[in-house]
């Protein structure tokens, strides 16, 4: 996400926010540090609702303000205080026994009411019903809400003003509320970065709200064509027309791939320690391999996670395994490593992949969902393995140390070939017409002489069997993939030039 926002204001010179909707109070020093770190490219802003709602005001509502159930949480209240660095307080939240959260009162720096967010409005102790209250400069009630998404609305009508608009919604939480913000100025998208399928190969629970309503967003982004092809399958071509696929960018090195010395028998793992990433597959190949009479192989890993413990004893007294916790420039190593090691449950389409690829890095991947099979052709330029097949990593390991080395090279040559189009500046062209392709659209649906047209011609008796073909020919035009209505525009008006 921060380097689509990054390529976003570097190539096309667009300012970016990245709107968060949670309510820590560290924000600013958690954007200082992505700035130092490099994340955070220049020209894009992190802003947070509540640490807006401080300095700024929303304007007043059209409504009664319902201040029934607004009790604010004071000092010597069984509450628990959030304060600033330098010591201010924020933030006063009540809990119930079992730690159930019952309230939060959002403040100022002045010690002034901004929010109270009360969520034990039926019957107080115990959670149900919900009181949004937003105060003015004074601390004083001058708009409430029974749905945080009230609030979250007006939020996003003032920070768009009535201006055309793009949000890109990257996460499965607040895309559940943003399928509801429909304005005719602003084009809504969610992007899909993981497997929508749930064991048993239907819409995981946490996304079926969203993706079981795709009509809902102006555009619908998957990361890999498989994936785009499953989702069409299970919603359906029709409902699912605004679907599209928006590859992971990424950054690309000028020059032609460095013919580096690398260790054929030494490999790499860039993972967060997950259970999904299912890294002791990647410990347990390498194993194998040096139980064979083609070992040694070693495997650097780099990452953290809950799994780490249990790796560490799985790879206790090997000295080819190395597990190196989490490191900035880890990514660095794919250009002195030989192979990377992808063996996760499921994936959207991994930058590790694409990265790894670029820079020479040959993969050694499970043919996991999704991504791998997008741009892997096995014995090419990496190796794809059936998912979970653990003898079947192992063996295309030691393949790879076995290969004649002009093989070799030549297939990183093509690794990083198949890489190109990933490139920062081809993806952000293709978000870009994307983009305005779907505010083109948008804007027509809006028209009223369109949607007066429309009526017309259905409504008119005499046109019978016409009117009919009109009608469904107007409506098929709006089930086109945004990226088809754009192609066919384009190639218009270069005929009228």
């Amino acid at each position: 996400m921060f380097r689509r926002c990054g390529a976003f204001a570097r190539l096309a010179e667009v300012h970016v926010q990245v709107l968060t909707f949670d309510d820590r109070t560290d924000y600013p020093s958690v954007e200082a540090r992505l700035r130092t770190q490099g994340t955070l490219a220049a020209g894009v802003d992190v802003v947070n609702l509540y640490d807006w709602l401080r300095a700024h005001s929303l304007p007043e509502g059209t409504t009664p303000v319902d201040v029934s159930a607004f009790a604010p949480l004071l000092p010597d209240d069984q509450s628990v205080e959030t304060r600033s660095r330098d010591g201010r307080v924020l933030a006063r939240i009540r809990r119930a026994d079992d730690g159930t959260l019952l309230q939060i009162d959002h403040l100022r720096e002045d010690g002034t009411m901004v929010v109270s967010d009360r969520r034990d409005v039926k019957v107080q102790g115990s959670r149900g019903g919900r009181s949004v209250v937003l105060c003015d400069r004074s601390g004083n009630p001058m708009r409430s809400w029974t749905r945080i998404w009230g609030l979250y609305s007006a939020w996003l009508d003032v920070l768009t003003a009535g201006t055309p608009a793009c949000m890109i919604v990257d996460s499965k939480t607040i895309a559940r509320f943003v399928r509801h913000y429909r304005r005719p100025h602003v084009v809504t998208v969610h992007v899909v970065h993981a497997s929508h399928r749930d064991a048993s190969g239907d819409i995981r629970l946490t996304r079926r709200d969203v993706l079981t309503h795709p009509e809902s967003f102006d555009l619908i982004a998957v990361l890999s064509r498989r994936q785009a092809s499953e989702l069409r399958n299970v919603v359906g071509r029709r409902r699912a027309s605004n679907l599209v696929v928006v590859r992971n960018g990424r950054g690309t090195d000028s020059g032609p791939l460095p013919r580096a010395t690398r260790d054929r028998r030494r490999g790499v793992v860039v993972a967060s320690l997950t259970r999904r990433k299912r890294v002791s597959h990647a410990i347990r190949a390498v194993q194998s391999v040096n139980r064979r009479a083609v070992g040694p192989v070693a495997v650097d890993i780099y990452g953290e996670g809950p799994s780490r413990a249990a790796l560490d004893d799985l790879a206790a007294g090997d000295p080819h395994v190395r597990l190196r916790g989490h490191r900035t420039d880890a990514r660095e190593r794919f250009a002195e490593a030989s192979f990377v090691l992808l063996t996760a449950h499921s994936e959207g389409n991994p930058l590790t992949l694409v990265e790894a690829m670029a820079a020479g890095c040959l993969p050694v991947a499970y043919d996991f969902d999704y991504g791998p099979a997008d741009i892997i052709r096995h014995g090419r330029n990496g190796f794809l393995v059936p998912a979970g097949e653990l003898d079947g990593l192992a063996d295309a390991v030691a393949g790879l140390v076995e290969l004649p080395e002009r093989r070799v090279q030549a297939m990183r040559a093509r690794a990083a070939r198949a890489t190109l189009k990933f490139d920062d500046a081809r993806v952000t062209r293709h978000w870009a017409a994307l983009l305005h392709a779907a505010m083109a659209v948008k804007q027509l649906r809006a028209s009223r002489r369109f949607t007066r047209l429309r009526g017309a011609i259905a409504r008119h008796p005499a046109l019978g069997t016409t009117a009919r073909v009109l009608v469904r020919a107007m409506t098929e035009l709006r089930a086109l993939p945004t990226a088809v209505r754009m192609s066919a525009s384009q190639t218009v008006l270069a005929r009228r030039r």
